[in-house]
């Protein structure tokens, strides 16, 4: 009896305490390695596109600039990141390299004759640009939107990064559901494109000034309910399914070792 006491407590204490320890130096890293990731996307996105669209308008609204030295400085942000990302991070930049190429496309073709009708299409195929390397980044799986997506799918939460890593890694359907999101934006955003493009050779100009804002409202509304059914809302259950089966695995490894120790803990005790 008293043999199997000690054999007993040291066995619930060193389940106890490599347990312990090892979650907590598991979770450590990730916390924070998950706090200091979850505004990557957000922040690249920011830099990317919405800093140069913003700044385009400014500087033709605001400053008066030509449309032509606007697309040059707007697009100074995005070329300098694609540069320091091929040369000092060795990694492709993605959204930068496709704003940079959409505004190169816009400046070529401000350089072509003034006619109205084609100023107005030159915003169709400078727009058109960004929404066709979407839609080819999802059919050639190694969707654009994904980097963005992560955090704000996860935000900023350890257990919900890590599986969203696995899940990205292990799980086809998954991978499927990340296409078909950016499929759905790359879509839409080339749609309208294609639309204002037949309305600026087709429609009084007057009309079109304003239709093609509207176009542009309604492709982004379109694009994110449709994203939102088919891949937002579905990443979404996928993520809490594998949390959920996570948690439910750790408590299946640690549960056993808990009623081991307290046998001859009782034992002990008669």
């Amino acid at each position: 009896m008293n043999s199997q006491a000690p054999h007993g407590t040291t066995a619930a204490t060193g389940t106890g305490t490599g347990t312990g320890t090892g979650t907590g130096e598991a979770a450590g890293p990730d916390k924070a390695a998950g706090s200091g990731k979850k505004l990557e996307g957000p922040r690249a996105l920011l830099l990317d596109a919405g800093v140069p669209i913003a700044s385009y308008y400014v500087l033709t609204g605001v400053f008066g600039l030509s449309t032509l030295a606007a697309l040059a400085w707007s697009g100074a942000l995005p070329a300098a990141r694609s540069v320091w990302s091929l040369v000092r991070e060795r990694r492709f930049n993605a959204m930068a390299t496709v704003m940079t190429v959409t505004n190169v496309v816009g400046l070529l073709l401000s350089l072509m004759a003034g006619d109205e009708r084609l100023m107005l299409a030159k915003d169709s195929a400078v727009s058109s640009t960004f929404g066709l390397a979407v839609l080819v980044s999802a059919l050639i799986g190694r969707p654009m939107l994904v980097p963005t997506l992560k955090p704000w799918l996860t935000r900023g939460d350890a257990a919900k990064g890590a599986a969203w890593d696995r899940l990205t890694a292990r799980s086809a359907r998954f991978r499927r559901v990340q296409n078909r999101h950016s499929a759905v934006w790359g879509a839409a955003l080339l749609g309208e494109c294609v639309a204002r493009m037949i309305g600026a050779f087709t429609l009084p100009v007057d009309t079109m000034v304003w239709l093609g804002t509207v176009m542009l409202v309604v492709a982004i509304v379109v694009a994110t309910v449709v994203s939102g059914v088919v891949g937002v809302q579905m990443m979404e259950r996928m993520l809490a399914a594998e949390v959920a089966a996570d948690t439910a695995a750790g408590a299946a490894v640690t549960a056993p070792a808990g009623s081991v120790s307290a046998a001859p803990a009782g034992t002990a005790a008669r």
